[in-house]
């Protein structure tokens, strides 16, 4: 038996959970867990401890230093604050299996969790008049919740490499009309990341007639061989995509034969590409109705958001000041020409503004386009080839490392970019934009996004797409600091940089 075989006989003889549907209530426990998960539980769990002693630590070191009769009441906080703050995050819901591994909503219920104890920290100090130290408070907690958050991202990057060597996965029968089943096979196979394996798949008819010849997925049968498919796979996920010929009462029948197993069921909505969790369930005279929310592109969230930018772009500009001018003295000093390249871009409604960029091309590069133009490798408007030979020598590692792009951070701070964003399309890319892709015009292009963290020129065009549209109907702060994370590691890695 190889690693491969034991690995997922494991995942198939423990990773059993109760059946649960997408929605506000839709939660598992945690018994009868695989022991990855229960290994990366107990990881986490750790690391929240760990993060309520070192801020309750340094917060004491920098209020009082050292134990005295003043301060000892404090020194107990280095023993309440790790159970207290573990205590929060539970109450915050910040270990449920439905925000980890995965997502942003996991690191907003930390954030969450730390907001809520500093309120009732304050709260509760006014209320019986407690001399509370507010240095103290203002250092412990805002530092418990950044280790939580770093050590919870790093569990994080853990699994993702495991799973992208086929590990810790969990074994899927996907069911649906046949091409939709082949799409989604497509973007598990590219986001391993979310731990889904298609095994098999169970469509209207028979056998497969189209999408599905081209993949090596077994198809067992109909949709009335679904149960059947599952226990012959030893699945412990079965997902279940919008086609009219299961509906409500189908459902609720497939739901009770995979109870007794306990497999878990989900029902995959084709409004969660457009709208994601500005969807809720609301009753409607016993019904439930999903209810879907505008997304807020404008308000308090929107000021924060050019806040975080213009802040963000000017600290990291006095950071990298060194790493910029060697860049640019490297440039001039190999290859004629300036050391910096402007070039005219689509911002936020339509409006052209000019993007900066380190110059990686040699100065004709525009008039060689025209020899080369046949080995184009991308399959959308911009012409994309991994060794392209205007690049200069110093162009490469620029490239390679993305620091080609560290000049927009002065896009960013004169307000025509954002650090996080769609990708900053050309003029003739837009002019051959289809109306639904117009929609990438409604916030400011970034340096980084989706789309660079997904695979950045690896991506097909219309799949970067979709991740820029995803990004407008989905963005918010927390999923700005996340993508802000996963561009370090993308940038290390070489794939998709040229």
């Amino acid at each position: 038996m190889t690693v491969q075989e034991a690995l997922e006989g494991e995942n198939a003889a423990e990773a059993r959970g109760r059946v649960y549907s997408i929605g506000p209530q839709g939660t598992r426990p945690y018994g009868g867990s695989p022991a990855w998960q229960r290994k990366y539980f107990a990881g986490i769990i750790a690391a929240d401890l760990a993060g309520g002693l070192l801020g309750a630590g340094l917060a004491f070191a920098a209020r009082f230093g050292q134990l005295d009769h003043h301060s000892r009441i404090y020194a107990l906080a280095l023993v309440a604050l790790p159970a207290v703050w573990v205590a929060v995050l539970g109450l915050s819901r910040a270990f449920e299996k439905r925000y980890l591994f995965v997502g942003t909503e996991e690191y907003q219920r930390v954030v969450h969790a730390a907001v809520a104890l500093t309120a009732a920290v304050a709260i509760v100090s006014y209320g019986l008049e407690l001399p509370t130290s507010r240095v103290f408070v203002l250092i412990a907690i805002p530092t418990a919740a950044m280790f939580s958050i770093t050590a919870r991202f790093a569990f994080r990057k853990w699994l993702h490499r495991l799973r992208r060597n086929g590990r810790c996965m969990k074994r899927v029968v996907l069911v649906g009309h046949e091409s939709s089943v082949a799409a989604l096979i497509v973007q598990l196979r590219r986001e391993h990341y979310h731990g889904l394996k298609v095994v098999a798949a169970c469509l209207p008819t028979e056998r497969p007639k189209g999408a599905l010849l081209d993949f090596d997925t077994r198809v067992r049968g109909s949709f009335d061989r679904i149960a059947e498919a599952v226990a012959v796979e030893r699945a412990d996920t079965v997902i279940v995509l919008s086609c009219p010929e299961i509906d409500g009462p189908a459902l609720r029948r497939l739901a009770w034969k995979l109870e007794r197993s306990e497999v878990d069921l989900i029902v995959a909505s084709a409004l969660v590409d457009v709208a994601g969790d500005r969807t809720t369930v609301r009753p409607v005279d016993g019904l439930p109705m999903l209810h879907l929310d505008h997304a807020r592109l404008t308000g308090v969230r929107r000021v924060a958001k050019e806040a975080v930018d213009r802040v963000g772009a000017a600290v990291l500009l006095l950071m990298l000041a060194p790493l910029l001018l060697g860049a640019a003295f490297l440039i001039r000093c190999t290859s004629p020409g300036p050391a910096l390249f402007k070039q005219e871009r689509i911002g936020k409604n339509g409006q052209p503004f000019t993007i900066w960029k380190f110059r990686t091309m040699h100065t004709d590069a525009e008039r060689r386009l025209a020899a080369i133009s046949h080995l184009n490798e991308s399959d959308g408007v911009l012409f994309k080839m991994k060794d392209d030979p205007r690049i200069t020598t110093v162009g490469k590692y620029l490239r390679r490392f993305s620091i080609d792009e560290f000049p927009q951070l002065v896009n960013v701070l004169r307000g025509d970019m954002s650090l996080v964003g769609p990708r900053p399309p050309l003029a003739i890319e837009v002019a051959a934009y289809e109306a639904d892709m117009r929609r990438r015009l409604a916030v400011k292009p970034g340096m980084t996004g989706l789309w660079q963290v997904s695979g950045r020129s690896d991506l097909p065009w219309e799949e970067a797409v979709r991740l820029d549209l995803r990004y407008v109907e989905h963005w918010n702060l927390s999923l700005d600091f996340v993508i802000l994370l996963r561009t370090v590691t993308a940038i290390l890695r070489p794939q998709g940089a040229y």
